[in-house]
């Protein structure tokens, strides 16, 4: 009993701070609405996260081409992208071919379009994968939804990465 009162102590307080900066609750705007707005934002930030392993495999490449269309209408316009669910797996290094193409598409968002690509390290940490697991083109950032966050302070618009 007393390890779980230890670990419920422990875990807890990193949860709710978590919770409370949650990007869900932040306000997000669609793809569409980005597009059609007269003057550029300060920068956008697209968020991934789903529970399955091989959700990058579509979500990649939607999300390149939304980037290109936003680079088309707003030229250097600042873009971040930030995956914290299951899906980050993928960008580990024992992964790269496994997920080939996804590994290539963000090399390619990171060096040809300048666009970060950052993990949830606390995700990352919980289910046991350490920070240096992921290849170099790939940042871990200490907690996705705060990087998020963080990105929202500097005035970036939320896109949710939808289901595709």
């Amino acid at each position: 009993m007393h390890t779980v009162k230890r670990f419920a102590l422990g875990f807890l307080p990193g949860l709710i701070l978590l919770l409370s900066s949650y990007p869900a609750l932040a306000t997000s705007v669609s793809f569409e609405d980005v597009m059609q707005r007269n003057e550029a934002p300060d920068g956008v930030v697209f968020e991934i996260v789903s529970g399955k392993a091989d959700y990058l495999r579509r979500a990649i490449p939607v999300v390149q081409t939304q980037i290109e269309q936003l680079r088309q209408r707003f030229p250097g316009l600042p873009i971040a992208v930030v995956t914290h669910g299951k899906e980050q797996f993928a960008l580990t290094r024992d992964k790269q071919k496994k997920y080939a193409e996804v590994h290539k598409g963000i090399q390619s968002l990171v060096k040809d379009s300048n666009v970060p690509v950052h993990v949830c390290g606390t995700y990352a940490d919980w289910n046991g994968v350490g920070e240096t697991e992921f290849p170099d083109y790939v940042d871990v950032a200490a907690a996705g939804p705060v990087q998020i966050n963080d990105y929202r302070e500097l005035g970036y618009l939320l896109i949710k990465v939808k289901h595709p």
